[in-house]
């Protein structure tokens, strides 16, 4: 018999076995409060230690997964003076994550819309990941002055080919087909079939024996309400990998942004109507520079680098940014995008060409002993992270 708990924004469904976790701000598209990631971590924690929860399921209320965490919170607070709330909530998410990657339960979540920033944070980073007809999968960090972080330094990275550093840069917007093509989902379920799989999972669970009912088992169950080989959409970036891995392997953003110009002048994609060169450009230049410069580094020694490593790296990052000790460019965004919706940011540097190294580094730089991400002890760190794309 399930039990039900009531938390205003998460929303708590325990059975003898499985426990099912739902994220409840659906007119904020369960945007991450500071409350939602005290709660969740405080859940994950808990089940860690409890011997009858055998798996963890991880959903959203609404038309959205989860869009993120909440930027405009963040700007909010930092208008009326808390400067320091974004490092606060940045600590909580990142931690977070770090409990997810390494949680010894299972955790299957179902990407049923819109999965976005701190949403993919929480979810790509566990073991199973459900996506849909209705999965929309982006990082749109760039485009608001920020940098993709949850963790997406260690699973961009680890993508085929260079696909994580086009995601990245460009904010480019997948669907639940291409999710499992590329990876980051484990599989596409028909969100026809999403409660019949939920059920599937809570009564299997309940008959099977601890020892059992591992990540095969798991795996078997959702497999059979599974869409095995799904067609991609003719448009799908995935069709192009030749052209990401050739211009998304340069070594700068402004090698990228040459190479895929010169696709165009050089390729006959205008004359059979191909947008995309031309839409993946423009995605680079609207972004903020300065975004894109830390965005490629990140990535690209997040290759080499264990989850743990990955997440510190990018909580020195996201103090940096909102310090604005070098660029502002996090606040301008929100300002232009979520504040007054003018859509037109300013950013500073306004170009690529005006970045220096000395200037990335600031951000790649260590933060004082007591302000660097502690990361609680764990004792599971290899079980998923480095196996799970």
């Amino acid at each position: 018999m399930a039990s039900f708990q009531l938390d205003d924004q998460v929303l708590i469904q325990e059975t003898l076995f499985v426990r099912i976790l739902t994220l409840n701000r659906p007119r904020q598209l369960n945007a991450l409060s500071f409350e939602m990631l005290s709660r969740l971590s405080q859940l994950f924690l808990a089940y860690e230690d409890d011997a009858n929860a055998k798996l963890i399921i991880l959903k959203g209320n609404g038309r959205a997964f989860c869009a993120g965490g909440d930027v405009a919170t963040v700007h909010r607070r930092f208008l009326e003076g808390n400067l320091k709330f974004g490092e606060k909530i940045g600590e909580k998410l990142l931690t977070l994550i770090y409990l997810v990657a390494t949680c010894s339960k299972p955790q299957v979540s179902i990407l049923n819309g819109i999965v976005m920033g701190g949403g993919v944070g929480i979810s790509v980073n566990g073991k199973f990941r459900v996506a849909t007809e209705n999965s929309i999968f982006a990082m749109p960090e760039n485009s608001l002055g920020l940098f993709p972080d949850v963790g997406s330094s260690y699973f961009l990275s680890r993508l085929p080919g260079f696909f994580g550093e086009y995601l990245g840069l460009t904010g480019a917007r997948l669907d639940g087909a291409e999710m499992l093509a590329c990876g980051l989902a484990t599989h596409l379920v028909p969100s026809a079939k999403l409660s019949l799989l939920e059920k599937a999972l809570i009564s299997r669970a309940a008959s099977a024996t601890s020892s059992s009912c591992g990540l095969a088992f798991i795996s078997e169950i959702i497999d059979e309400h599974s869409l095995q080989q799904p067609a991609l959409n003719e448009k799908s970036a995935l069709h192009k990998m030749d052209v990401i891995d050739k211009c998304f392997s340069r070594p700068t953003v402004e090698d990228f942004l040459s190479a895929l110009e010169k696709e165009i002048t050089t390729t006959d994609a205008n004359k059979a109507g191909d947008e995309w060169l031309a839409s993946t450009v423009r995605s680079l230049k609207k972004a903020s520079p300065m975004s894109l410069k830390i965005c490629l580094r990140s990535i690209r020694e997040g290759r080499v680098q264990a989850i743990d490593e990955c997440l510190v790296r990018e909580y020195r990052i996201d103090c940096h940014v909102m310090r604005g000790q070098i660029s502002k460019d996090f606040r301008e965004g929100c300002r232009a995008i979520l504040w007054d919706k003018d859509k037109k940011p300013k950013w500073k540097p306004s170009s690529l060409e005006l970045i220096t190294e000395h200037m990335v580094d600031h951000y790649f730089s260590r933060l004082d002993d007591d302000e660097e991400l502690k990361l609680p002890r764990r004792c599971n760190l290899n079980v998923f992270p480095n196996a799970k794309l």
